[in-house]
């Protein structure tokens, strides 16, 4: 199928499903192409499995029965209309999905429609005419797939850029793709994102694995990277939803995604058997939890920024890896408890090696408007000495970057721009410039746990500095301006006694 046919295919369906009156929002029309595409790509993967079977003699138990399978209730041929579609889905199809058991697959496909699609579309002829869009779509070969999952990205982009929800569903492909480099997972560790989201992280870190194997991959470790590589965890139902997507179209069908509140763990349980060698994730900026929840934290707060970073230190092996984004407030609120104590234990427990400073505008597409949370990459790991004990962080590399490769806007369209190469060559080495510099443990600790990064060299970087950067900065001030603001409005709130914090 040629690329042209597949993309026009793939927004023709899109366009169809946004003229019912139940998809009033991007969000809508995203989720009914997704569990669509998913059913589609569901039988198409089952065929594939029957064939090897067959192939090797063997009789092949399909996941679904066949009453269910996609080509039985969506055949051209018997065409059911608008109206008995609709029953058929609501009636029989979702039912029977919702109540699947007997495999690890079944329990995945359960999951997934345990809630979606949360609401279905009005008009039975429309979802027709999606159908037989999507009918023209398929996945039979290697380079269909892949056009498919660079389509289907596209979307989950133009989700953020257009319904402010990018941080929630989609980062940025270069601040993955840099994170998944300078982790470097390997083939045989297993890789774990505690906020799936669109699961970006998880299917680079699959593409960089595989791709570092190359021809050399084995069956076997093609079978360890589907089953026994890739785990995440995702609260809400249609993030849920498209990461798994993501993942399939990225060749991954793994049963170990499941929908779940993270922070619902209680973070003094975990044993060495519950923890990961890698870590790679984007947690939510700004979203808070009941005290129900908080209290599975050693330090409670009701902000899930702090409470993910503790929930990640908690999940990573003793000698795993950690690369993370984290919203600027996390570094330098030294004002709550929770922050501090976090903090101060993440250096004297772990060894915090590397900060990168994002340039404002990176989540852009996190917001309806405005320049989105100044945000940081984090990079960590857990290590102990010949005694057991931790190795903790003796000093830390920073890099402040101002260009990423892209607009700083909701557009987020290609510049040629881009300080993450040289960012990634330096942090290898831990070079200094005048962009980078390191931060004995001991300064740290004398700002109480600040973390920042504040650019020493930034009087001699200025005088090379092109307006574009100049302007970026004034951005990154103003946004940290509006943060302290914000903390100062927390403290001043009232809270449950009716006081305002203060003794």
């Amino acid at each position: 199928m040629s690329r042209e046919t597949l993309n026009t295919q793939f927004w023709k369906a899109c366009n169809i499903l946004r003229q019912d009156d139940n998809t009033n929002s991007l969000l809508d029309y995203v989720e009914q192409i997704s569990w669509l595409l998913f059913l589609k790509c569901l039988e198409e993967l089952e065929r594939r499995r029957r064939d090897e079977a067959e192939f090797e003699g063997k009789r092949y138990q399909p996941i679904i029965a066949a009453k269910y399978h996609w080509s039985a209730w969506t055949d051209p041929q018997k065409r059911l209309s608008g109206r008995d579609l609709l029953k058929f889905l609501n009636d029989e199809l979702f039912p029977y999905l919702r109540e699947l058991k007997g495999r690890q697959e079944a329990d995945v496909i359960r999951g997934l429609f345990a809630e979606t699609p949360s609401k279905m579309l009005k008009d039975g002829g429309i979802l027709r005419d999606a159908i037989d869009a999507i009918q023209e779509i398929h996945f039979e070969t290697a380079e269909d797939v892949h056009t498919l999952s660079h389509l289907y990205e596209s979307m989950l982009a133009k989700l953020g850029r257009e319904g402010g929800m990018g941080g929630e569903f989609y980062t940025p492909r270069p601040i993955i793709e840099f994170t998944v480099k300078l982790v470097d997972p390997e083939l045989g560790e297993t890789v774990y994102d505690p906020a799936e989201g669109s699961a970006g992280f998880l299917v680079e870190a699959h593409k960089h694995m595989r791709a570092k194997l190359g021809s050399r991959i084995l069956t076997r470790d093609e079978t360890r990277l589907q089953n026994e590589t890739f785990y995440g965890q995702e609260k809400k139902p249609l993030p849920y939803l498209l990461g798994c997507m993501n993942m399939i179209l990225h060749g991954v069908f793994s049963t170990n995604l499941t929908r779940h509140n993270t922070l619902a763990d209680d973070v003094r349980k975990f044993t060495e058997k519950d923890r990961y060698n890698v870590i790679l994730t984007n947690p939510p900026f700004g979203g808070t939890e009941h005290a129900s929840v908080t209290a599975n934290f050693r330090y409670p707060s009701k902000s899930t920024s702090i409470t993910f970073l503790q929930h990640i230190m908690a999940k990573v092996k003793c000698g795993g890896r950690v690369g993370m984004v984290i919203d600027e407030g996390v570094l330098f609120k030294n004002n709550e408890a929770s922050y501090v104590q976090t903090k101060k234990e993440l250096l004297e427990q772990f060894n915090l090696h590397t900060i990168i400073s994002l340039p404002v505008g990176v989540f852009a597409n996190a917001v309806a408007n405005g320049t989105g949370p100044k945000t940081n990459l984090i990079f960590f790991d857990r290590k102990v000495d010949e005694a057991g004990n931790p190795s903790g962080t003796k000093e830390i590399w920073y890099y402040d970057v101002e260009a990423v490769g892209f607009s700083l806007t909701k557009s987020q369209r290609p510049i040629p721009d881009n300080d993450l190469p040289d960012c990634l060559a330096k942090a290898r080495t831990r070079a200094l410039s005048d962009r980078s510099w390191i931060l004995p443990l001991e300064a740290i600790v004398a700002k109480n746990y600040d973390l920042s990064a504040t650019n020493p060299n930034a009087a001699e970087a200025i005088k090379q500095r092109s307006s574009t950067a100049i302007a970026a900065d004034i951005t990154t001030k103003q946004a940290r301006i509006l943060q302290i603001m914000e903390e100062v409005q927390e403290m001043l709130q009232p809270d449950q006694n009716g006081s305002n914090g203060e003794e």
